[in-house]
Parts: C-alpha cells; sequence; structure tokens
C-alpha cells in the first residue's frame, strides 16, 4: 500500500502530461495519487480549442478517459477547486474538506489579462480560455452582428476566425503598432495585417481602450483614447495570460516581481516539497506560454521524482508555427536581432504576399532567428538551422529565396545531428527516431505510437513523415509509394496510364502494366480512375468485379445486411410533393427515415432486391441516386440565401443546386462536400468543406479544401468576387486537377497539405494556369457533365443489370429469416446483438 500522497493541483494539458509520465515511472507505487480540476470536464487540448466551434466536441479534444485515471489509480476530483494550502501541515483545502499531501505538484496555469476598463464586466464581453468561455461566446453571438477581440496576439487572431466563423463581422483592437508584435516586426505585421483584412477581419492598431460603454446601434461601444470609438454586440479580450499563482501568493511561496511561481531546474519551488509546472511557473524570469516547455517541465518533474539527478529543465524554444485565419506564420529564435552583432537578410514580395527576414550572427555562420509570413515552407528547415546550429551555406539568402531566384534546395535529412528537435511538444530527436526505427517500428504510424512524435499541436508532420522515410531508406527498407503489389505506380501514375493510353477495362491496364489479379486496394481505385476518365456505368461489364459491396448495388450496406437509400437533394431544396413520396416509399417498405447532416433524407432497411423497386417509385417522382454509397460528390449544403432571408446578398439555394447538378456525376478520389452560403454569416458552414462558396455583394468568394470527419480542417480562401461564370471556371479546375493528382482515398485537405507548393501553387495552377492545363481541365469537366446517367435508373431500365438484385435466385421475393427487427421512437430498426449498447 503506498505510504505517501502526491496532490497535484490542475488538469490541464500539462497537468495531464505530468500524470502520462509519471503514471508509469517507478516512483508511482510509492505515492496514492490525487488530482484536482477546476473544470467540470476532464483535460484537453487548448490548442485545438478553436476547433470546437468546428464541430468538435470535449470528447473530440480530450486528453484523456475517466478510465484511465481509474486504471493508473488516480483519484480524479474535477469541478472541485483548491482553495488554500497550509504548508506548515502539508494539507489543501477545498470546498469538500482538507487533503494531505507529501509532494504537491502546482499545474494551475494561467489565465487571461483584462486590461483594466470601465465597463470590462459586461455581460457581452468574455475570455478565449476554456469550452465553458466558448460555449457563453457562442449564446451571445446568436442575433449578434459584430464581434470585436481586444488583443491582436496569437490567441487573440484565434478568437477573431471564432468569431468570423459564428457570423460575425469580426474587428482586431490591438494596443500596439502592429498585429503580433511578439513574434513579428513591422513589415510582418504589415503583410499579416493586410492578409487578415482581405479575409474580412478589420483591424484596429494602437487603440488604447478607455472604456465600454451602452451602444447606440449595437448592444456596446467601446471608446478609445484618440476620442474615436467601436460599437459592437460583444467583446472577448484576448491580451495575454497572466500566470494563476494565488494560491501560490497565498501559502507565501517565492513569486516573481510581475508574478509567477519561482521554480529551479528540478521545477521545485522556495518549498522543496510543492512543485510548479506550466504557465504558473517562473524559470530565469521566463513564463513560457507554449505548451511544448510546459510538456517538458512535466518531464523534469517526473524524473526528478524518480531521483534521477541529471534531470533538468534549462529553458525551451520558443519558435511557432502557426495558421491564423489561413494565413501562414513563423517565427524562429531571436526573431528580432536583439543579439549584439545580428544582421538582417529580407525577402519582401508583395504580389505573392510572401515576407521572409533571417536573423544571422554577425561572422555569418549561424542562424539566430527568422519571419515569415505568408508562406510556412521554409520553416522547418530554417528551424533545424537555427536549433542544431548548423553552419549556414556561403550564401545563406539562398535559404529564403524562391527557386527560379537562386533559392536552395531545403536543409538535406542526412546534415541533422542526432540531437535534432522533431517535436518539440514530446521532445522527441532525430535519434529517438532513430532508436524507434532500430527497435521495430517499419513505417509512420508505428514510429508516432512509439515516440508520440505528432501527436501534440502536429506542426512537425511533415519534418517527421521526410526523417522516418529517409531513415527506413537509409536501413534498406524500401519505402513504397506503388499503389499496391500489383502495380509499381501510384494512382496519379495510373490516372495519367488510362487517360494517355485511352484504357478502358482493369483487365486491359493489368495485363499492359500491372501483374497478377489485382485485390481490394487497386480494384476500387482503378474503378474510380475509370469512371472519372470514360464515365461509364457502375455496373458496366467490366468494372463490375472491381467494385466495393456499396457501389456494386449502388447502396449503403448496414450492420445488420440491409441497405440505406439515399436520393439527391439538391441544395437541399425539396418540395413538398416529393417530401409526401418519400414518405409513402418509406411506409410503404417499413424504412427507418434520419434526416442527415447534408440535407437529404436517408432511409434505412432495404433489402437487396426491394432497391430496384424502391429506386423506381423514387425515379418517378423525379428523384435520382444520391451517390451515399460512392467516393463522389455528396452533397451541396445550402442556406435559404437571398431568397428569403433578410441578411442574404446572393441567391445561395439556386447556386448550390446548379453546383450539385453540374458535378452529381464525379468520381473522384475520396468523396467531397460543397456548401454554398448566402451571406458571411456562413449558416451552410461552408468553410468546412472541400469546396465552399460564400455570398459577398459583388459575387461569390471560394474556399477550398476544407473538411469535418477525424481530423477537421478550416478551408482556405482561394478567391474572391467571382462572378457565376467564374466561379464554376475555378471549381471545374480545381476538381480535375484533384481527381487527376491525389493520391487513392485522398481528402482534398490532405491532398493540398502535401502537395509542394501548397495553396499558392494550387492558385498557380489554377487561376494563373501556370501548367498550360486550364482549358484541358475544364474540357474533361464538360465531358463529365455531359455523359452522366443516374445510375439507379440505368439499372432498374436494364434486364441484365437487374438480375444483380435477386437475394434469393430460387425463392424471389421471400425475406431473410436471419434478419431481426424490433420499434424505437415509432420506427423500425435492427435487433441489437449480445453486448451491444
Amino acid at each position: 500500500m503506498s505510504s505517501k500522497t502526491l496532490i497535484v493541483i490542475g488538469n490541464g494539458m500539462v497537468g495531464h502530461h505530468f500524470l502520462e509520465q509519471f503514471a508509469d515511472s517507478p516512483a508511482a507505487a510509492g505515492f496514492s495519487t490525487m488530482v484536482f480540476g477546476e473544470e467540470k470536464q476532464l483535460a484537453y487540448d487548448r490548442v485545438h480549442l478553436s476547433e470546437y466551434f468546428s464541430g468538435s466536441t470535449h470528447a473530440d479534444l480530450a486528453m484523456g478517459t475517466a478510465d484511465w485515471y481509474q486504471q493508473k489509480g488516480i483519484d480524479l476530483r474535477l469541478n472541485e477547486p483548491v482553495t488554500t494550502i497550509d504548508r506548515s501541515n502539508r494539507t489543501v483545502t477545498t470546498g469538500k474538506g482538507a487533503y494531505h499531501y507529501d509532494e504537491l505538484v502546482l499545474a494551475t496555469g494561467s489565465y487571461p489579462f483584462v486590461p483594466p476598463i470601465d465597463g470590462k464586466d459586461n455581460d457581452n464581453c468574455f475570455v478565449y480560455r476554456t469550452l465553458e468561455d466558448l460555449d457563453r461566446i457562442r449564446a451571445c453571438a446568436d442575433g449578434a452582428k459584430t464581434g470585436v477581440v481586444v488583443g491582436g496576439g496569437l490567441l487573440g487572431l484565434e478568437a477573431a476566425n471564432a468569431l468570423k466563423s459564428l457570423g460575425l463581422n469580426a474587428h482586431v483592437v490591438e494596443f500596439a503598432p502592429r498585429l503580433m508584435p511578439v513574434q513579428l516586426d513591422e513589415d510582418g505585421g504589415a503583410l499579416l495585417r493586410r492578409k487578415i483584412e482581405d479575409l474580412g477581419v478589420q483591424v484596429h492598431t494602437e487603440k488604447a481602450t478607455t472604456a465600454i460603454v451602452e451602444g447606440e446601434d449595437c448592444r456596446l461601444r467601446m471608446n478609445f483614447s484618440d476620442d474615436s470609438h467601436l460599437e459592437t454586440d460583444l467583446i472577448v479580450f484576448s491580451a495575454g495570460i497572466r500566470p494563476q499563482d494565488a494560491l501560490a501568493r497565498s501559502c507565501e511561496l517565492e513569486l516573481g516581481e510581475r508574478g509567477g511561481i519561482v521554480i529551479n531546474n528540478q521545477c521545485a519551488t522556495s518549498d522543496p516539497h510543492i512543485h510548479a509546472i506550466g504557465e504558473c511557473a517562473l524559470w530565469n524570469q521566463q513564463i513560457f506560454g507554449l505548451v511544448a516547455p510546459g510538456y517538458t517541465m512535466a518531464r523534469t518533474l517526473s524524473a526528478a521524482l524518480n531521483g534521477e539527478k541529471d534531470a533538468a529543465f534549462t529553458g525551451a524554444d520558443m519558435s511557432t508555427k502557426l495558421k491564423l485565419l489561413g494565413v501562414d506564420v513563423g517565427s524562429i529564435g531571436d526573431a528580432h536581432a536583439r543579439t549584439p552583432g545580428a544582421r538582417n537578410i529580407r525577402f519582401n514580395d508583395e504580389k505573392a504576399g510572401h515576407y521572409r527576414r533571417m536573423v544571422i550572427s554577425e561572422d555569418g555562420r549561424k542562424l539566430l532567428g527568422a519571419i515569415l509570413v505568408g508562406d510556412n515552407s521554409h520553416y522547418d528547415t530554417l528551424l533545424q538551422y537555427a536549433l542544431n546550429g548548423i553552419e549556414l551555406p556561403e550564401n545563406p539568402e539562398a535559404l529564403i529565396l524562391p527557386e527560379g531566384q537562386g533559392g536552395a534546395p531545403t536543409l538535406g535529412l542526412d546534415a541533422l545531428p542526432e540531437a535534432a528537435s522533431i517535436c518539440s511538444c514530446h521532445n522527441v530527436t532525430k535519434g529517438d527516431i532513430c532508436c524507434a526505427i532500430d527497435a521495430g517500428a517499419t513505417d509512420l504510424g508505428a514510429v508516432k505510437a512509439e515516440t508520440k512524435a505528432s501527436t501534440g499541436c502536429g506542426g512537425c508532420a511533415a519534418l517527421l513523415k521526410n526523417v522516418v522515410d529517409s531513415e527506413l531508406e537509409k536501413r534498406g527498407v524500401e519505402v513504397s509509394r506503388d499503389i499496391c503489389e500489383h502495380f509499381p505506380y501510384s494512382r496519379q501514375d495510373l490516372f495519367n496510364i488510362v487517360r494517355v493510353n485511352g484504357i478502358r477495362t482493369f483487365r486491359t491496364l493489368i495485363r499492359q502494366h500491372g501483374k497478377g489479379h489485382g485485390c481490394d486496394i487497386c480494384k476500387p481505385t482503378v474503378a474510380s480512375i475509370l469512371a472519372t476518365c470514360w464515365n461509364e456505368h457502375i455496373l458496366a461489364t467490366d468494372h463490375v468485379p472491381l467494385q466495393d459491396t456499396n457501389d456494386t448495388f449502388m447502396a449503403n450496406m448496414q450492420k445488420n445486411g440491409t441497405y440505406s437509400i439515399v436520393p439527391r437533394i439538391p441544395g437541399g431544396e425539396i418540395t413538398p410533393d416529393k417530401l409526401i413520396v418519400l414518405g409513402q416509399v418509406a411506409k410503404e417498405y417499413d424504412l427507418y427515415t434520419k434526416i442527415t447532416g447534408g440535407q437529404r433524407v436517408d432511409l434505412f432497411g432495404a433489402t437487396l432486391s426491394q432497391l430496384p423497386e424502391i429506386w423506381e417509385k423514387l425515379i418517378a417522382a423525379g428523384f435520382e441516386t444520391g451517390h451515399a454509397y460512392g467516393k463522389s460528390l455528396r452533397t451541396v449544403k445550402s442556406c435559404v440565401g437571398s431568397t428569403w432571408c433578410r441578411y442574404g446578398v446572393q441567391d445561395s439555394v439556386g447556386m448550390a443546386i446548379y453546383l450539385e447538378n453540374r458535378y452529381k456525376g464525379l468520381r473522384s478520389p475520396h468523396k467531397i462536400k460543397m456548401a454554398v452560403s448566402g451571406c458571411t454569416r456562413e449558416c451552410a458552414e461552408a468553410q468546412s468543406k472541400d469546396i465552399g462558396v460564400i455570398a459577398t455583394e459583388n459575387g461569390w468568394n471560394l474556399y477550398v479544401c476544407g473538411n469535418g470527419g477525424m481530423r477537421p480542417r478550416h478551408a482556405d480562401l482561394f478567391a474572391t468576387d467571382l462572378s457565376d461564370e467564374e466561379l464554376i471556371r475555378t471549381i471545374d479546375r480545381v476538381l480535375m486537377f484533384y481527381v487527376r493528382t491525389a493520391d487513392r482515398l485522398q481528402r482534398t485537405s490532405v491532398w493540398m497539405e502535401n502537395m509542394e507548393g501548397g495553396l499558392d501553387y494550387l492558385k498557380q495552377v489554377v487561376l494563373e494556369d501556370s501548367l498550360g492545363i486550364g482549358a484541358e481541365l475544364e474540357q474533361h469537366m464538360a465531358d463529365i457533365v455531359g455523359t452522366y446517367q443516374c445510375e439507379w435508373k440505368s439499372a432498374v431500365e436494364d434486364p441484365e443489370k437487374r438480375k444483380r438484385f435477386r437475394e434469393f435466385v430460387n425463392a424471389p421475393g421471400q425475406k431473410d429469416p436471419v434478419q431481426q427487427w424490433t420499434t424505437e421512437r415509432l420506427q423500425r430498426r435492427p435487433v441489437l446483438a449480445s453486448g451491444e449498447a
């Protein structure tokens, strides 16, 4: 039985990481561990807090489960804040009692700084720190038009993006002369401001708020020291953080002059039995406001409690790589050239919107710092030069110049020393990755599982993959880019082979360019390529053996062997007569009905033999296949737009219907979702889609390569104020370029992230026609649009295709005796198997 008690105050990211490190260490067996959290929820990922507004839940952001704490023997007490610490008796007190400790860890984090402004306590004023804060902001935004963020730093710009995503006209008010004054210089801040204002967020710098009063046209009015003012419906304060050191102050631990709990290299405070980690801790007169240094402190403390004499926190790199409102921003090391003798090299392309600054040592041999705005493709290389003291090339400017202007290739991975930091969140070095590979990790997933690299903020993902691939290849492990063992080609290669050689069957392709008989990977991939290139029916004789179950039967198989049917409802617009037909069909066949998130109606529970009958009834009423079973366009979501909404500025429903009818037959590497919003309030959630369209007074803004799902990604602004014709032409090119060049089962978001040059390169190809293929892409799309056929209709009208839907060849119409049903909420559903919830 444990003889000592360890208490951790704070269940945030750093506190949780400490527990992960300590719980599996030898010292843990000698302690009973208790954790007190102020919030009601388990520790969650604050780095990705803004994703809460994009549909992520606490469960998505949670860093652990209640079961994990129980399995590790940790007594977790949420919603129980500690009020006092008695150092003499070694106890902490909460509203529920007093608890003894032998060792105490303060992981209390920080709190948002709110400037001392008259009116700051108004009910429409908020901070941006917790999920509860975000819930209150969302509730206040309902019915509001304008929102202001006070603070133009990292969190402030994230908060502005959140307000914009809630449909508000967003403003940023910053006291300093530029945005992100800690990370950026004057030129970098000016470019960031231009890019953010181009996205519709208004920026006000050098503004000191003197009072917040009742507004005339909005709920509030902000009065500034220069006698100007700004009206808004809500205000979010994001003007920096302060260490949460109230408990330490009350028990008279040593604090810094400006706050923060003073710690030594082992994270011990002035009381040797009390320790502090994360944003509440002050080391060498520094507060570290990033998660990676907090994680390093957590690991250091765990090691120290385990008696490791060499355990020491010696500072942390504060370099950051971010995407703020879709704009790349990077800051490395001594970005402001404060080192004596430091020299600067700058590259500023105002036309392309790229700014790069290198700070080098006086002798020109070492990189001291860097600033990047608009393009972070150089970040990983510059960071490794700075962190590892790698000597700069003879012409260091080559590291930031474009290739066409004397730019050099990126730093070779072999030049990185073993101690090179690859993942700062989890302190994973190149050497750690090599050890994991030598111990048996043979792919990227295995390396991640072993080292936890790239499982924090994710900023090192690209560099990690490159290192893993390089190290595997050096050990003689072939890093294959082939689609499978049957074809020595990628999907893009196969697409080009099919298109150029006019190949129309899998049999011809594998005979001429592959080997064997194919598999479940290459067959559906080739089927998709053939469909894209030649647009033949999915049940064409040569295609049938290639399809998976859903494509084969043009419906989604469910867990009990029945199928769901999703007719297309373009733009979500449907007549009462069609709604009645859906109800009649569902009632006749006793189908479970569910309205989907894409503004369609899903009919569940049809048997295989019923599919053609149901399709016939739907087709007679004017419905078509919704392609819910295929890797193709699923839906184009829309709001009601200018037809009904008092805020709408364009006919979003009309445009959504046009887009859905245009692209409904397109087969692609992965499913595609679109949305059209009639104004910037964004009710259709267009910025979370592969193709998102938002109406403006002057036309349409186009967003590309966003997605929801397991790894949500905000779409990037691609073009603004497009006419109808320009919008269609641009989407045609984007989609066809994606279809031609993406990997198997690759979402548009991952496709663009992995594309060399990323968004800027895609703009060059599509908007500037840099490859000279724009007309070809448009013609290919026109061919697909012109040869569209409803796959359901073609199947029910062809007797040979219809034969495929017989369940019992010798007993037509007989029901499957294995299927068991029950009734729930007045609808039929499958009987759950034993043990299912």
